[in-house]
C-alpha cells in the first residue's frame, strides 16, 4: 500500500480506494493508545461485537465505569495491524451473531486518526458492521471520511440541563448537540444512550429535554435508558479517586420504565 501513496493524500484516496484516511496521511505504521479489547453482546451495538477501548477522555463523568481509561498515557501503544488481526480471529462468529466492531473508550475521538484507521479496516478489510461509541464532545475531530466508515453512532447525551451536564461530565453540553445535528444532516443511524441517575439526571424535565431533542433529529433509531450502577466504584478506589455517588441508589424498575415512557412519547424506541 505504501508504494502507491502520492504526495497528495486526497488525490491518492481518490485513485486508490484501498488506502485508508490514516495511511494516506502518513508513511508510518498507525499506532494508538489502547486500554483493552473484548467481545461483548447487546451493550455496544447490535449483536456480538469486537470492542476496542481506546485510552484518553476529556470528560470526567461522576459515574464513569472505567476511570482507568481517562489518561491516554496509561494505555498501551498498539499498532492498528495488531487490533485488526485480533478482530479477524472472530469474524465468522461475529457475522453469525449479527454483530460487528465497535470503537469505544475512553473517548475514541481523542485519537481520530487511529480510530478512523480501525473503523476503515474493520469495515473494508473484515466486512464488519461498525459502531462509534462517543460522548460527541470532540465531534469536530470526526472527519467526513471517518464518519463514512461508521454504520452506527452510539451517542451519549448525559443530561439536557446544562448545569447538570457540567456537573456530571466537567464539560459543556453544546458540542454534543452540535455533533448530533451534524449526524442528522449526514443521515447517520444513531442510538442515544442516557444514564438514569436518581437525584442527578432523573428529573422529568431533564429527561423530557433529551427526549424532545432526540425525537426532533429524525435519525435516532433507538434510545438506551441505562440504569446507574456502582460497578466501577472499585476502580475509582484503586486509583485513589473519590466516588462521589457512593450513596446514590440504582433507579427502580418503575423509574426506568417511566423514563422510557417519556422517550416513547416522542416516537422513539426506548429499551
Amino acid at each position: 500500500m505504501t508504494a502507491l501513496l502520492t504526495r497528495n493524500p486526497t488525490a491518492n484516496l481518490a485513485a486508490n480506494d484501498a488506502a485508508t484516511p490514516a495511511a494516506a496521511a502518513t508513511h508510518r505504521p498507525i499506532e494508538g493508545s489502547v486500554h483493552s479489547w473484548d467481545l461483548s453482546t447487546g451493550v455496544d451495538g447490535p449483536g456480538s461485537r469486537f470492542v476496542t477501548f481506546l485510552s484518553g477522555c476529556p470528560l470526567t463523568c461522576l459515574y464513569c465505569q472505567n476511570p482507568d481509561t481517562w489518561r491516554m498515557r496509561d494505555g498501551k501503544r498498539t499498532a492498528a495491524d495488531t487490533i485488526v488481526a485480533e478482530a479477524a480471529k472472530y469474524t465468522r462468529f461475529i457475522e453469525a451473531a449479527g454483530g460487528g466492531a465497535t470503537i469505544s473508550g475512553g473517548e475514541p475521538l481523542l485519537q481520530p486518526v487511529f480510530a478512523g484507521e480501525l473503523l476503515h479496516r474493520f469495515k473494508h478489510e473484515l466486512g464488519l458492521h461498525t459502531a462509534l461509541d462517543t460522548s460527541g464532545f470532540l465531534g469536530v475531530r470526526a472527519t467526513d471520511a471517518l464518519l463514512r466508515d461508521v454504520d452506527l453512532v452510539l451517542l451519549d447525551i448525559k443530561s439536557w440541563d446544562r448545569d447538570t451536564y457540567q456537573r456530571v461530565t466537567g464539560r459543556p453540553l453544546r458540542p454534543t448537540l452540535d455533533f448530533a445535528h451534524r449526524l442528522a444532516d449526514l443521515g447517520k443511524n444513531v442510538w442515544v444512550r442516557f444514564v438514569l441517575v436518581p437525584g442527578l439526571t432523573d428529573d422529568p424535565a431533564n429527561i423530557e429535554g433529551v427526549a424532545a431533542f432526540a425525537g426532533s433529529l429524525g435519525n435516532v433509531s433507538r434510545v438506551d435508558v441505562l440504569p446507574f450502577h456502582k460497578l466501577g466504584e472499585a476502580k475509582w478506589q484503586a486509583l485513589g479517586k473519590t466516588f462521589t455517588l457512593h450513596d446514590t441508589p440504582s433507579p427502580s424498575a418503575e423509574q426506568v420504565a417511566f423514563a422510557r415512557s417519556i422517550f416513547e412519547a416522542h416516537g422513539l424506541t426506548a429499551v
